[in-house]
């Protein structure tokens, strides 16, 4: 007999996973995608199972995520999968990890499962509905070439369509995240206490307030706040750009001069540094598109503190990394952008308690999917899948029931069995 595991699900974000049916058996497997890299996922399948359904997320390892459990109690089959960047921000392509999520797709296809669904939970979103939109235009019209400039592949691939879509506090994406938490009062790259004091989120004068009570910023700091937030990610922006045009002329050089000095230039890391991406208004003005958060943010109930820490999105990137995936203005993994692209049956789950998308974001995220069989809905639940309230259901439970009744209206569940 079996006891419940848990799920670590983000910084100090620990969840107990429920039993496994006893039926249920785990398989682990390597992939090879079209571009010649492996990953692997863990597909654990239920006797009679016709429908699987896969987590993914482009940089986290969804193996014990709390809804395997349920999904496996609903009667369908799961898929978990890593990309070719799990745990890493470092060099995180989001076009890379389409072609990752296609390799298990196409694995899935070849197992014979009936029907594929996908849950993309937080980041997952974005990469799911990115890949849906890619998978769902002709070869030519697909996206060619990263925002870097290098060759994606993807007009090139076999990209298996899902039938059906599960969105789980999906927010806007890995850009538009960091867009909205990048401190822009960062004065100097290269120094981070630098700031500048009319900017600063955490000073009283801007209207921060002692945590853990609510600060409090006027509509002219959070204008100023916004409009300097995009101005650093331009400049970041820049930065890559440059830096890839000098390896690029590094390359050109050596094809001509031979020069071993040349050849080195274009390998050689060239990283980015990224302080303070923990600084997002919201997560300390709970006046600012209210919701049933907590105060702070993904990261902790210090933003004050975090913020100038080690842990944060993006903080060391390369720069192909930082416009496909980082920047809020180059990347292409934008949850709206990629939605009219999302037509098969769609569920949408949002968590009352998000710190990651907040209802503006909700109702953009909503309004833009194409599917004309769509349910949105909403369940008490923190970003992680947490309770709201000691003592009361997860955001876990609470969605797994969700996602429960919507499979079981659209798609053949194996005969229920009992858990171990």
């Amino acid at each position: 007999m079996s006891t419940p595991t848990t799920s670590r699900l983000g910084a100090g974000r620990m969840l107990a996973a429920s039993a496994r049916p006893a039926s249920s058996t785990s398989t682990v497997h390597e992939l090879i995608t079209a571009d010649d890299a492996r990953v692997t996922g863990v597909l654990t399948d239920l006797p009679g199972a016709r429908t699987v359904v896969c987590l993914m997320h482009p940089r986290s390892d969804m193996t014990h995520h709390p809804l395997v459990a349920h999904l496996l109690r609903a009667g369908v089959a799961v898929w978990t999968q890593g990309t070719r960047s799990v745990n890493n921000d470092l060099s995180l392509v989001h076009e890379q990890a389409l072609l990752d999520v296609a390799a298990g797709m196409g694995f899935l296809r070849d197992r014979g499962f009936e029907h594929v669904v996908t849950l993309g939970h937080s980041g997952g979103g974005t990469l799911y509905a990115y890949y849906a939109e890619q998978a769902g235009l002709p070869g030519p019209q697909r996206v060619t070439f990263t925002p870097g400039g290098r060759p994606t592949g993807l007009d090139e691939a076999q990209m298996p369509r899902a039938d059906g879509t599960i969105f789980l506090a999906p927010h806007p994406g890995q850009g538009q995240l960091l867009l909205g938490c990048i401190d822009p009062s960062v004065a100097d790259e290269d120094d981070p206490l630098s700031v500048v004091p009319e900017l600063n989120p955490f000073d009283p004068r801007n209207g921060f307030a002692e945590p853990h009570a609510s600060s409090r910023y006027d509509v002219d700091f959070l204008a100023r706040y916004r409009l300097a937030q995009r101005e650093r990610v331009a400049r970041i922006d820049a930065r890559a750009r440059e830096m890839l045009e000098e390896a690029s002329q590094a390359r050109a050089r050596h094809k001509t001069s031979g020069d071993v000095t040349d050849r080195r230039r274009p390998i050689a890391p060239r990283i980015i540094t990224v302080y303070r991406t923990d600084a997002d208004p919201r997560t300390v003005d709970l006046s600012l598109d209210p919701n049933e958060r907590p105060y702070g943010s993904v990261f902790g109930r210090r933003p004050d503190l975090t913020n100038y820490g080690l842990v944060g999105f993006g903080r060391l990137t390369t720069p192909e990394a930082w416009l496909s995936t980082w920047s809020g203005l180059s990347s292409r993994a934008d949850f709206v952008r990629c939605a009219p692209g999302v037509s098969t049956p769609t569920l949408f789950i949002d968590l009352t308690g998000d710190q990651a998308a907040f209802p503006q974001d909700i109702r953009r995220m909503t309004e833009a999917l194409a599917a004309e069989d769509l349910t949105v809905t909403a369940v008490r639940g923190t970003h992680f899948g947490g309770p709201i309230s000691e003592g009361e259901p997860t955001g876990a439970e609470l969605a797994g029931q969700e996602i429960r009744g919507w499979l079981e209206a659209r798609f053949p569940l194996a005969p229920p069995a009992p858990a171990e």
